[in-house]
């Protein structure tokens, strides 16, 4: 039986919480009894791999990394978009976990640019710094991947 993938070996994905990806191949191991088709994914940050169900990649909100048409958007949610600084830091905290576990670039430009225009004014929480931390690198680091990319353009956001 074929199975038809929606990713390929080689191929670059982001996956969300924990950065950007390489599909080192499609296994097929049993589990508990069970076989199935696996991602074998190399994860950037962290050097880690990972192994995800073929039957789960949709549901994990796994995607392909942002191409250079797309880029321009996200550069003018960076540097122009509006921030909502009147949130609690405990409901902000939360509205940002939930835009990173989206997976998608835009949600997590969000995080980093509010998070960043609130360091500039005041000091961030501990939980904050590290989710400043977290997005910030997946950030870059799914920039530096985008075929298309100057340099500048990676410095626009750090």
């Amino acid at each position: 039986m074929e199975v038809d993938y929606l990713f390929q070996i080689d191929d670059n994905i982001v996956y969300p919480m924990h950065g950007v990806g390489i599909i080192k191949a499609i296994e097929e191991k049993e589990i508990s009894g069970e076989k199935q088709q696996y991602y074998v994914i190399k994860m950037l940050i962290g050097n880690m791999q990972v192994m995800i169900p073929a039957g789960k990649i949709l549901s994990s909100n796994i995607r392909p990394v942002t191409d250079i048409i797309a880029l321009k958007h996200i550069m003018n949610i960076f540097q122009h978009g509006e921030s909502d600084r009147l949130l609690p830091w405990k409901q902000r905290y939360k509205v940002n976990t939930e835009k990173i576990k989206t997976g998608k670039m835009q949600e997590c430009t969000e995080v980093v640019r509010d998070l960043m225009r609130m360091k500039k004014e005041k000091s961030l929480n501990t939980s904050e710094k590290k989710m400043l931390k977290n997005a910030h690198q997946s950030l870059i680091s799914e920039l530096g991947l985008i075929k298309g990319i100057t340099e500048n353009q990676i410095k626009s956001f750090c």
